[in-house]
């Protein structure tokens, strides 16, 4: 009787692992960019409070004027690992970030509108646009 032998050749093998290195090779360099625009996005999320300090403030006041600093808006900036500053100029939020590993780190401002009761937000990428959110190119 013969013996049926099973398994994967030498060559085989050495096919997969062909195969598999060419995919990571375009993977890796993706999934860096994707990881660089998602620490860029933090400083967006964590510009939230300060969005909404600012409306407040907006919407509370009188003649609808926006406030001077983080202060007249009742706001205390924050930092993390991606985000070094937010500050608060005439209601004017501006978002550093740091650490985001794109080549320039972004620097967002987002611009307050108010109309019929509303407060809008504009955001621009002063700095850094490559790596920054679609809502703020």
């Amino acid at each position: 009787m013969k013996k049926n032998m099973q398994g994967f050749t030498l060559i085989e093998l050495m096919i997969v692992i062909a195969i598999l290195g060419i995919l990571l090779a375009i993977a890796i360099p993706a999934y860096q960019d994707y990881l660089a625009r998602a620490r860029a996005a933090e400083g967006l999320n964590m510009a939230a409070p300060a969005k909404l300090a600012v409306s407040e403030s907006i919407l509370s006041h009188p003649s609808n004027t926006a406030p001077a600093d983080a202060t007249a808006a009742g706001y205390t900036p924050a930092t993390s690992t991606y985000v070094a500053s937010i500050g608060i100029s005439n209601g004017r939020i501006t978002v550093t970030t740091q650490n985001t590993g794109c080549a320039t780190n972004p620097v967002f401002q987002l611009d307050p509108t108010y109309n019929n009761g509303k407060v809008a937000w504009t955001c621009t990428a002063t700095q850094g646009d490559a790596c920054a959110p679609a809502s703020c190119r």
